[in-house]
């Protein structure tokens, strides 16, 4: 059956189709049959009730420079579409936060993927807190005097922001790094956020994995290897895409922590393992669908969308 689908997403005109999760989404969601219309996060608003969003019905082809076509721009009430893509890429700043909002005003015969309330309290390097058997030790904090204490007790350290994303603002302080205090004074001079310590694992120089799950479930693997004398594996940063199976322990970690994906309703996610230890799990807009679909050559997209639409009928079943 034909469904209406809206996209909240960072603008699609400038989307790397060969690349970018959300327009593989939504060229899977348009073969099946599916309406598409997108919009920015600035354009959602809550009016009297409802909630509206000023956008554009699109259609989308595998075409670098030609990727998309506009119809005339709209305001909708998103209570008339079937499944609501919360889609937009971080910072999870207050804006982001504020989206998540106003999504939960929709009505349960709407599905809102992933859903809004769990993005909200499950950020990426938060929800891992959840799981200490998997990852490394890490610790939270704003205080310089318990980063210090961290640093004294591990030695070698990653430092980054907390709602970062994308590789920005991480950094290795190795134990001859006498820089710590520096950055402490940067970063707070910039937020009030706290800072995340992870204790480094040099597992790290083999690749970084990205797994993804469809509804809980592994439905393959990445692996992201960072360029020589780099920390940061991340594609757009330079890390290099390479093909991997998964371990036993990768699948204890998703044997793990998929139920409660699943009953969160985090149907496309994205976790980070680096050798043994979960690092990260990625729900606000987890990327890896087209270099997984290229690597192992299943439709990662169709696993997806075919979670959703369960969803959607269990709802109104």
């Amino acid at each position: 059956m034909a469904l209406k689908i809206a996209f909240q997403m960072d603008p699609i005109g400038s989307v790397n189709i060969d690349a970018d999760s959300t327009f593989r989404l939504a060229e899977e969601a348009q073969a099946r049959g599916h309406a598409l219309f997108v919009y920015t996060p600035d354009r959602l608003a809550f009016q009297s009730g409802r909630v509206t969003a000023r956008g554009t019905p699109v259609e989308v082809r595998r075409v670098r420079g030609d990727h998309v076509t506009h119809g005339p721009e709209a305001e909708v009430d998103l209570a008339d579409f079937d499944v609501v893509w919360l889609r937009q890429d971080p910072p999870f700043d207050m804006g982001y936060i504020t989206t998540t909002h106003i999504l939960e005003h929709l009505p349960s015969t709407t599905v809102v993927s992933n859903d809004p309330f769990w993005v909200r309290n499950s950020p990426e390097k938060l929800l891992v807190l959840r799981f200490p058997d998997l990852t490394p030790p890490t610790t939270i904090a704003r205080d310089l005097a318990t980063l210090r204490a961290f640093k004294a007790q591990h030695g070698d350290i990653i430092l980054k922001p907390l709602y970062g994303n994308g590789g920005a603002g991480i950094f290795r302080l190795d134990p001859n790094d006498r820089n710590l205090a520096s950055l402490w004074e940067l970063f707070a001079g910039i937020s009030r956020e706290p800072l995340i310590a992870q204790r480094y694992l040099p597992d790290v120089a083999k690749g970084d994995k990205r797994i993804i799950l469809v509804d809980g479930e592994p439905a393959g693997a990445i692996n992201r290897v960072p360029q020589p004398g780099e920390t940061r594996s991340n594609l757009h940063v330079g890390g290099r895409a390479e093909p991997v199976g998964l371990t036993d322990r990768d699948r204890e970690i998703c044997a793990t922590i998929g139920p409660v994906l699943r009953d969160k309703g985090q149907v496309f996610v994205g976790i980070d393992v680096i050798g043994d230890y979960l690092t990260e799990i990625n729900v606000t807009s987890p990327t890896g669908i087209q270099e997984l679909e290229r690597f192992d050559g299943i439709n990662v997209a169709a696993r997806i969308w075919d979670a959703v639409e369960a969803r959607l009928a269990a709802r109104r079943g």
